[in-house]
């Protein structure tokens, strides 16, 4: 059986790892625990074909970017997450996850994905942004961005509600 290796990059507390989790268990963390590095395995079925989709989990804390382009060698596809409430981890892809990304792995295609789209309608999250004079992303700001940093697609999910997180990595 053929190996798809998936690196999941982005800001910490995007929900990276819930992501994963939520994809690979059917089930949402209760509790958040930073991530230094995580692999997970599942099969999918590619054109009728079993592949192993090889997730590696990565941690986007500052104190990792020495050590996170170490789980790049031989990556076939990236996800670029941000919380669709973060703007400034929306800011961070630009400006650090894909510059990082395609500095060690040029020509390996990326997915950008909006993460929490559960809370972009949630009063208490609202009320957060707009203490800061924020909003939250919107899909066209998200689809408008990926598509100027030449992402293959944009998907929004959310591992709490399991909407959409299939989608992420290019199923479902």
């Amino acid at each position: 059986m053929q190996t798809i290796k998936c690196v999941v990059v982005g800001d910490g507390a995007v929900g990276k790892t819930c992501l994963l989790i939520s994809y690979t268990t059917n089930k949402f963390p209760s509790e958040y625990v930073p991530t230094v590095f995580d692999n997970y395995a599942v099969t999918v079925m590619i054109g009728g074909e079993p592949y192993t989709l090889g997730l590696f989990d990565t941690a986007g804390q500052e104190d990792y970017d020495r050590l996170r382009p170490l789980s790049y060698p031989q990556t076939d596809v990236f996800l670029v997450c941000f919380s669709v409430v973060s703007p400034s981890s929306f800011e961070n892809v630009k400006e650090k996850w894909v510059p990082e990304i395609t500095h060690h792995c040029q020509k390996t295609p990326f997915l950008l994905v909006g993460t929490q789209i559960d809370l972009r309608d949630e009063n208490s999250t609202l009320e957060k942004l707009a203490k800061n004079k924020q909003k939250p992303i919107t899909l066209e700001q998200g689809e408008k961005l990926a598509k100027e940093l030449k992402a293959v697609k944009y998907v929004e999910c959310s591992a709490l509600t399991q909407v959409r997180t299939g989608t992420a990595f290019g199923f479902t």
